[in-house]
């Protein structure tokens, strides 16, 4: 018999749904549920196949520290990075580290490679170890993992982002503004032929963000936003800017400025133009995102955007601090940024 809707069966209950609450909703008991989840082969396929839906539609979540804690408490905090490579996402797990570091609780850290449906494995997971709460990159999941979050009864943080459906508190950023403000820098410089380098919105939500607001940008000056160039690999590395900047140039060989979708690539165009014989800025300008350490120490040095990493960090596990003591769910904090011009540009 087919479940026709996702409703909690059990009215009031605001916690994670239960085995019991999945035993109602597929129309058999708990213990069959507990059977069917722990691979039970007796159960029979058209039974399974039920709660399974079940679990899916409640976004249940097999309590897999039920036998070993007696406490009902983990003492962790989930957090979920896109990249360990990335020095930005590092000073944003620093950030929350040490603020966690005055509490009892430690950071339990996973990582993506930019992929939400490594996000959905991994926000499934982490819940089974019923974390005291979960910090989040970015605002863009699948609705499996939404409704995992929305029903874990624990707090939720979306980092990174400014989403415009939020599971519940943001710590973040417009990467569209931010975006803009740098070009709209750029245009106050005198620069008018730009081009992007960048990656897919599949690729990288926040990314795609960016080239929004550089779109944004540009028509608003009445400037043509047709120069670009997709990279089509996650994480961005330097080697894909030096391959970018070709193609851009080779395509578009009048564009004055290359804004590219973080400082790697950018530092990655500012080699490869040297071994054209480019000079930057004099031939081509090249601009970057993040304010990475190597934008300081490039020759020339890379202008971009400084976004507060570390500060992302410590203020989420602050608002995770503030929510586990209050149950408050509905702060957002818009953290800084700004733009630095720099020598190559």
């Amino acid at each position: 018999m087919p479940i026709e809707q996702a409703q909690r069966p059990t009215e009031g209950n605001n916690g994670p749904p239960t085995m019991a609450d999945v035993g109602r909703l597929a129309g058999v008991s708990a213990m069959t549920v507990s059977r069917a989840l722990k691979g039970n082969a007796y159960i029979a396929k058209e039974t399974l196949e039920r709660i399974m839906v079940a679990v899916d539609q409640l976004g249940y979540v097999l309590d897999q520290s039920a036998g070993s804690l007696s406490s009902r408490r983990s003492g962790f905090i989930a957090a979920i990075v896109p990249s360990i490579d990335n020095s930005n996402f590092a000073d944003t797990a620093r950030g929350m580290t040490d603020t966690l570091a005055r509490t009892n609780m430690q950071l339990l850290l996973g990582y993506t490679n930019y992929s939400i449906e490594r996000e959905e494995e991994l926000i499934e997971s982490m819940l089974r170890r019923r974390p005291e709460g979960i910090i989040l990159t970015g605002g863009k999941h699948t609705p499996k993992a939404r409704t995992m979050l929305a029903n874990a009864g624990i707090p939720v943080i979306e980092t990174w982002d400014m989403p415009e459906d939020p599971v519940q508190a943001v710590v973040g950023f417009s990467n569209a503004a931010a975006m803009e403000a740098l070009v709209c820098g750029l245009i106050d410089k005198g620069y008018s032929k730009f081009g992007f380098i960048g990656g897919s919105e599949q690729a990288d939500t926040r990314g795609h963000q960016r080239r929004l607001g550089f779109e944004r940008a540009l028509t608003s000056h009445g400037l043509e936003a047709i120069r670009k160039v997709e990279i089509d690999a996650v994480p961005f590395r330097m080697l894909h800017g030096g391959e970018a900047i070709r193609q851009l140039l080779t395509h578009f060989p009048d564009t004055e400025i290359a804004v590219c979708v973080s400082d790697l690539p950018a530092f990655g165009a500012i080699m490869e133009c040297r071994r054209m014989g480019l000079a930057v800025p004099q031939d081509i300008a090249i601009a970057g995102f993040g304010d990475y350490e190597i934008a300081s120490v490039s020759e020339p040095g890379i202008t971009t955007v400084h976004v507060d990493s570390y500060g992302i960090g410590a203020q989420a596990a602050e608002q995770m601090i503030a929510m586990l003591e209050n149950r408050s769910d509905t702060a957002t904090i818009r953290t800084g940024y700004h733009v630095l011009l720099r020598d190559s540009t």
